[in-house]
C-alpha cells in the first residue's frame, strides 16, 4: 500500500545511507549535488524549521533527484521539516502511474498521488503541433497549489536547475523583451505556498549522471508532441554549445544572475535616473527642467 504523506512524519522514516550501491565517481557527484543544493538552500532561505514541504514528482529525472537529496538532507540538517512527494496524474494516455508509484512504495517513500485530467483540457484548447507547455505546466501548478493548501504544506519544490533557469533568462531575453528568469523563491499570488527551486545551482548534465547511477526510472513527457519545434530546445542547445567551446561562459552567466547592477542597465523603475544631479555650485537659471516637469531640450525638438 502507498505510504500517506498525512501518516508518517519526517522523523517516524528510516534514512538509508545515501552512497549505498553508488561507485566511488558517482559517490563524489552525490556529495557535490547535495552541497549545491545546501548552498542553495542557505543562500535563499529555501528551508526553514517546521516548513511542510510538498515535493512535486514528475516522473523525470530532476524531480527524483530533487526529492533524494531533499531526503539526505533533512536526515543530516539541524532543524526539522517535512516532506511529501506529490505526483499529479494528468490522465495523460499511455503515461505509467504505477512504475511511479511502485517505485515509491518499494523506496518507502511517503508519497501522494493526485489525479486530474488536465491532459484532455490542453488537447482541447490547443491544436496538437502547437506549444501545449505553457497552459499545461499552469494547470499542473494550480493543482499543486490547491492540493498544498488544503492540505497544510507551505513549500512546493519544483526541480528546475541551473539550465532551466539559464534557457528561461535568454527566452525571456531573445523573445519577451525583458531581462528575468526563474527565481530560487517565489511566493504564490494569495501568500499562501512559498515555491522553491533548490537545484538552482545544479546542472542539468550531473543531474542526468545521478539519476543514471542511481537507476530511477525515469519517465519522459509526451504531453506535448512539439517539443523539437519549441524555442526552448534552441536555447538548451545554445548552452550546450558554449559548454562545450567555453564552460567558463556558463558559469559567468549564472554568476551574473546574482549580481545585478540596476544602475548600469536602462530600467528608470529600478533607478532613480531623474534623480542624479551633480553636487556643487549652480545657476538655477540654466536649469534644464521646467515648471510642467519638461526638459526644455525635448520641448525644443518636439516644437521644431
Amino acid at each position: 500500500m502507498p505510504i500517506s504523506c498525512h501518516s508518517v512524519m519526517a522523523s517516524d522514516r528510516p534514512q538509508k545511507s545515501p552512497l549505498q550501491g553508488l561507485s566511488r565517481a558517482s559517490q563524489r557527484l552525490e556529495n557535490r549535488l547535495r552541497k549545491r543544493v545546501a548552498q542553495a538552500i542557505q543562500d535563499f532561505s529555501l528551508i526553514e524549521a517546521g516548513d511542510r514541504i510538498l515535493v512535486a514528482l514528475s516522473g523525470g529525472k530532476d524531480s527524483y533527484t530533487l526529492f533524494a537529496l531533499l531526503r539526505q538532507l533533512q536526515a543530516r540538517a539541524p532543524i526539522p521539516f517535512e516532506l511529501c512527494a506529490v505526483h499529479l496524474d494528468q490522465k495523460q494516455p499511455g503515461f505509467p502511474t504505477a512504475i511511479l508509484a511502485g517505485y515509491l512504495a518499494h523506496e518507502n517513500v511517503p508519497h501522494t498521488i493526485i489525479e486530474q485530467d488536465t491532459y484532455r483540457v490542453v488537447a482541447r484548447v490547443i491544436p496538437e503541433g502547437r506549444n501545449r507547455c505553457g497552459l499545461c505546466s499552469r494547470l499542473r501548478r494550480g493543482a499543486l497549489y490547491e492540493w498544498a493548501r488544503r492540505h497544510g504544506y507551505n513549500k512546493i519544490a519544483l526541480g528546475h536547475h541551473q539550465d532551466d533557469l539559464l534557457e528561461t533568462f535568454f527566452l525571456n531575453l531573445f523573445h519577451g523583451g525583458r531581462l528575468a528568469t526563474m527565481p530560487p523563491k517565489l511566493l504564490s499570488d494569495d501568500g499562501r505556498v512559498v515555491v522553491i527551486r533548490p537545484l538552482a545551482y545544479c546542472e542539468e548534465r550531473e543531474i542526468a549522471r545521478y539519476a543514471r547511477a542511481k537507476a530511477f526510472p525515469v519517465i519522459p513527457c509526451k504531453v506535448c508532441g512539439s517539443q523539437d519545434r519549441l524555442e526552448r530546445v534552441a536555447m538548451k542547445r545554445m548552452i550546450e554549445a558554449w559548454r562545450r567551446e567555453a564552460p567558463e561562459r556558463i558559469a559567468s552567466i549564472a554568476r551574473a544572475l546574482g549580481q545585478v547592477s540596476p544602475s548600469h542597465l536602462l530600467d528608470r523603475s529600478l533607478w532613480d535616473f531623474a534623480g542624479l544631479i551633480a553636487q556643487g555650485p549652480t545657476d538655477p537659471e540654466e536649469h534644464l527642467e521646467t515648471e510642467t516637469g519638461t526638459p526644455s531640450f525635448i520641448r525644443e525638438v518636439e516644437s521644431s
